[in-house]
């Protein structure tokens, strides 16, 4: 999955963002509202961290507008912990939550990970899907024999995002805006060799390829064009 963090603090932004990557998010960082604002309406983030206090455009300034767009993304708002007044303004301009500073990071990624868990109508940190158990935590699968499968971190983000929109068609653009990060490389084949490798260990039969589309994770067969593995 993939996440935004505009925040001004450059050192507490490139902390935050190894915690997160840590974590299994793919992030990219913008530290003016300006460019925060343009970044959130550009991709289809599933969260963004936003701060307030930003320079060039107020972090309000910026939510309020992606609400006038009626862009939906969900978002975290950070504050300063004893400005009540600024947490109750973010949640009337259309926040999903906040957080006061400072904080710690496991609360952080407790709230992210509560809000992605709503969205999808999930009570837990584990995601079961066409067989398999994804352990969020652990970044680790099981699946139906009981093996368990550990994951590199690209491996497990990209199986997430397959795990939380099953049936569709994937397309290796959405698949790779979602697995990788702003600044980091990217090459639409270097999926399709992760999809190999998730292949590997968990069987063909997961996910399909429909050509010239993408991909289809949890689709019990082909479909009669012989569109297959």
């Amino acid at each position: 999955m993939r996440l935004l963090l505009v925040e001004d603090d450059e050192t507490l932004a490139a902390g935050l963002k190894q915690d997160l990557s840590r974590a299994g998010f793919a992030v990219d960082v913008a530290h003016d509202g300006i460019d925060g604002e343009f970044m959130g309406n550009e991709v289809d983030y599933d969260v963004v961290i936003l701060d307030l206090g930003l320079p060039k455009k107020p972090g309000l300034d910026v939510l309020a507008d992606w609400r006038r767009q009626k862009n939906t993304v969900p978002v975290i708002v950070l504050t300063a912990r004893d400005a009540w007044n600024e947490r109750v303004d973010g949640l009337r301009a259309g926040a999903d939550d906040y957080l006061g500073k400072p904080f710690h990071v496991e609360e952080l990624l407790a709230r992210i990970d509560a809000m992605i868990r709503r969205r999808d109508g999930r009570a837990d940190g584990l995601l079961e899907i066409a067989g398999l158990r994804l352990d969020e935590e652990r970044q680790e699968v099981v699946d139906t024999t009981g093996t368990c499968h550990v994951l590199t971190g690209t491996e497990f983000r990209l199986l997430r995002y397959f795990m939380n929109h099953p049936g569709k068609v994937l397309s290796k653009s959405k698949l790779t805006e979602h697995v990788y990060e702003d600044d980091a490389e990217r090459d639409s084949n270097v999926i399709e060799v992760y999809v190999r490798r998730l292949r590997d260990k968990l069987g063909n039969e997961r996910i399909r390829t429909r050509r010239g589309q993408g991909y289809v994770f949890g689709e019990k067969s082909a479909d009669k064009n012989g569109d297959g593995m």
